[in-house]
């Protein structure tokens, strides 16, 4: 049975689609890494249970390719991630040290393919808000927004965030980017330091604390002045204080930039009670960020982020899904795969404690004046053709509607036609209890670490290993999704695919009466491709991406960054 939800008064219906792949359970950092990407999910299965999948359209969305993701990301480190396994580790001693591999971002089991996931996720999202399939697009597995354009950092390897951004731009003159993760979205900041046609607000814990960047003053360089923007924090961040400072400097942004589109990483490591965290915000708190900036009505991309304390990452992403399908999700939590670690209360609620607030009444004035004063530098709109953003995508105009599927290489993406034709089998996004030991990938391979990364130096100043005690986290064109047919998971006792540390888990006597699983209905099998297949005439992106990012953060000599800049929007169809 599915929990309560309640219509939200004067909310008007926006299209969702949502992005879930079963298969980002299976990936495992290694023991005692605090990034464990099964609370993806753990919030699916709330989801499900909840019936949000009668809301919005659910995807599974291609994995990333290599080509797509050197879009912004080097050749050689793309190549890199390709062929690192924890087998050839030993053959690829430098090029770990080169690409700050190993500790924060280790080496484990699928790392490529955990990457291609997560990329995939969102660069399908943007390109669906683009064409206007949908209003709001979600893919809790994304917002990794510590990688960098040739290293990963903060358990971020691939920069998803950047990608699909990159995507937003080809169809919207400006998009604006907002993180609300505890730490700095460094990684974004710097794809986009010197560029207009990007504006960055991050909302950030700062000082000795990962990834020691994001300082007040660090506003962008050349044509990107005054386009970044920071809002530094102190520990124990309130809800009643975040709304102060979070709501007057986004509706000056919006009103200053107008932006195109907006990207949202939703990062819970900002909330009361995280591992890695140092804020004391409630889930409605953090959740009010979402509802406001979805008020606006602009093409919004939900991203996830941080988080480390699994059974409030799963409530507030699976509450904030719920708001951008336009319900609140009732108290109540339905029974679901993993309903004993949402015990003893059972509660869909994650509260503040008594944890000072550092941030005082005259500090957070202090910051938010001289914010504030930022917004006022920031000219016109950037100085890019304006046209209107096509109704149909240049790959559909091109699409011939005999090509036949078998045909296609295997490397290269279907058409829009074929995609949208192709349905998974009913049970897909739903694994039976047997499937951790024949079916699912179980990557569990990871080097023990008897100690931490050393301190990596920032431009701002020394910062932290994101696992170093006293500091934190460490935490980083498309259409070719899948639709999934909307059923819900079946209900399941079993969580042995599950790592979660010994203090999160709850087990409550007796345990709640649970509905046994059904068999997984088998996934279409992919088609073959025949000998030597005639290539076909691929369409081409009305403007290529190229990378739109500066290689390193400027240097104290005044040394400028590479960069490039964005695409130019698509000229209308």
């Amino acid at each position: 049975m599915g929990g309560d939800m309640t219509p939200l008064e004067g909310e008007q219906k926006k299209r969702v689609c949502y992005f879930f792949d079963s298969d980002v359970s299976g990936f495992h950092y290694g023991p005692g890494h605090p990034m464990k990407p099964t609370r993806i999910r753990m919030c699916h299965s709330l989801v499900m249970n909840y019936g949000l999948y009668k809301k919005m359209e659910i995807f599974r969305a291609k994995p990333a390719t290599k080509r797509e993701m050197t879009q912004f990301h080097s050749d050689d480190y793309v190549e890199f991630l390709s062929r690192i396994t924890p087998v050839s580790m030993n053959s690829y001693v430098k090029e770990q040290h080169k690409y700050n591999v190993g500790d924060d971002c280790p080496v484990f089991d699928g790392l490529f393919d955990y990457c291609a996931i997560s990329a995939g996720g969102s660069m399908e999202g943007a390109a669906r808000l683009s064409r206007d399939k949908c209003d709001i697009a979600i893919n809790w597995a994304g917002g990794l927004h510590h990688a960098k354009k040739s290293e990963a950092s903060g358990f971020c390897y691939v920069n998803d965030i950047v990608l699909g951004i990159l995507e937003l731009l080809r169809y919207h003159t400006r998009v604006l980017y907002i993180d609300i993760d505890v730490h700095h979205g460094d990684g974004v900041e710097e794809a986009f330091y010197t560029t207009d046609r990007v504006m960055t607000v991050s909302f950030h814990k700062y000082g000795e604390y990962f990834p020691g960047t994001g300082e007040l003053r660090d506003v962008g360089i050349g044509k990107g002045k005054y386009y970044a923007l920071n809002f530094p924090l102190r520990d124990g961040l309130s809800d009643e204080n975040y709304k102060s400072v979070f709501e007057p400097v986004i509706q000056k942004v919006m009103e200053t930039y107008n932006p195109g589109a907006i990207v949202l990483q939703c990062g819970t490591d900002s909330l009361s009670g995280d591992k890695l965290g140092c804020f004391n915000v409630s889930m409605r708190g953090h959740a009010n960020c979402v509802k406001f900036v979805k008020s606006f009505g602009k093409p919004l991309l939900m991203l996830g982020g941080g988080g480390y304390t699994m059974r409030n990452v799963s409530r507030a992403w699976a509450f904030e899904t719920g708001l951008a399908a336009g319900v609140e999700l009732g108290s109540e939590i339905p029974i679901n795969e993993y309903y004993e670690y949402f015990g003893p209360d059972y509660k869909l609620d994650v509260k503040s404690s008594n944890m000072e607030d550092m941030n005082t009444r005259g500090y957070l004035d202090r910051v938010k004046g001289i914010v504030l004063d930022h917004l006022r530098h920031v000219g016109g709109p950037p100085s890019v053709q304006m046209t209107d953003i096509p109704q149909v995508p240049i790959d559909a105009q091109m699409d011939d509607p005999n090509e036949d599927e078998d045909l296609i290489p295997p490397d290269e993406r279907r058409p829009q036609r074929l995609l949208d034709s192709r349905r998974q089998a009913d049970g897909e996004l739903s694994d039976s209890d047997d499937e951790g030991e024949d079916d699912r990938r179980d990557h569990t391979s990871h080097r023990e670490k008897d100690s931490v990364g050393p301190a990596i130096g920032r431009r701002f100043g020394a910062a932290v290993g994101i696992m170093t005690t006293g500091s934190t986290h460490g935490l980083g064109p498309t259409a070719s999704s899948v639709p999934v047919a909307p059923a819900p998971p079946p209900v399941s006792s079993t969580t042995s695919s599950m790592d979660v540390d010994d203090d999160e888990v709850v087990i409550v006597q007796p345990k709640p009466a649970q509905a046994q699983p059904t068999p997984q209905a088998p996934a279409p099998a992919s088609a073959q491709p025949q000998p030597q297949p005639q290539p076909q005439p691929q369409p081409q992106p009305t403007s290529p991406a190229p990378p739109a990012a500066k290689e390193n953060a400027p240097a104290e000599s005044g040394e400028q960054p590479m960069a490039v800049d964005p695409p130019a929007p698509a000229p209308p169809s």
